[in-house]
């Protein structure tokens, strides 16, 4: 089980790359993975905020939020866009 410490330290490093570029890469279940790019807005207690840049007219522009525990459980994965490294890791 997840100790509370060990999502402290995951908000710490979200909160570290705020305003960074991040590739986001996110299960979907059934094989299926949604991988975007966009910059990490905010943070707050529970949740963090991605703007979406794509080139897609319906995601251009649109925010997205994930829970800390998305990133614990690896339902998404969150890295930084310039040196591919995974944002999170414990």
């Amino acid at each position: 089980m997840a100790s509370k410490n060990s999502l402290s330290l995951i908000k710490r490093n979200v909160d570290i790359n705020v305003g960074e570029r991040v590739v986001l890469k996110a299960n979907k279940g059934r094989k299926r993975v949604s991988i975007r790019e966009g910059i990490i807005e905010k943070t707050y207690p529970s949740i963090f905020v991605v703007r979406i840049d794509s080139s897609d007219s319906e995601d251009a522009g649109r925010t997205v939020s994930y829970s800390y525990c998305d990133i614990l459980t690896n339902s998404i994965e969150v890295y930084r866009h310039k040196d591919n490294v995974k944002i999170g890791c414990l």
